[in-house]
């Protein structure tokens, strides 16, 4: 039978374990909940693709066409799209985005912008923390590339 000093050490023990491993911290304000001590990653998007098809006048040049969805609080990753043009067209919601070496800006319902090939996209969000955002998203690529290549994490 285990003594009960030893058991509440091992238990102990354990429980520091576990908290180091999963990034917890055993220690928590009175007025912190548990499900506040949790930090979360905000939702991400989901494209959705609409169209493809190789374009017939350009050799080796795709044309396709997405549906980007953006829950509530929804941020990508940073990324790139290839060499790709890219042509965004809000449908719904307001999106900020920002390329790299330009100022963040604010897209509304309405509102459109387009990226140079291999443009650097470090910032497109949801900016509503209630309501989804929608783009209407079109790329002209090089037949076979990748549409979104996130940044390697940090």
């Amino acid at each position: 039978m285990i003594r009960t000093p030893f058991a509440l050490r091992l238990l102990a023990v354990g429980m520091a374990a576990t908290a180091a491993a999963c990034g917890c911290s055993a220690e928590r304000t009175p007025d912190r909940s548990a499900a506040d001590a949790v930090v979360s990653k905000p939702p991400s998007e989901t494209l959705s693709p609409l169209f493809q098809m190789a374009l017939p006048n350009i050799k080796g040049k795709t044309f396709t066409s997405a549906i980007v969805d953006f829950p509530p609080a929804a941020r990508a990753a940073p990324h790139r799209h290839g060499k790709a043009f890219v042509y965004a067209y809000v449908l719904d919601g307001s999106v900020t985005s920002k390329l790299a070496g330009e100022p963040v800006r604010t897209y509304h319902q309405g509102q459109n912008w387009f990226e140079r090939p291999g443009a650097h996209h470090v910032l497109t969000a949801n900016i509503s923390r209630t309501k989804p955002a929608k783009l209407l998203v079109v790329f002209i690529s090089h037949t076979g590339d990748k549409l979104k290549i996130d940044d390697p994490p940090k």
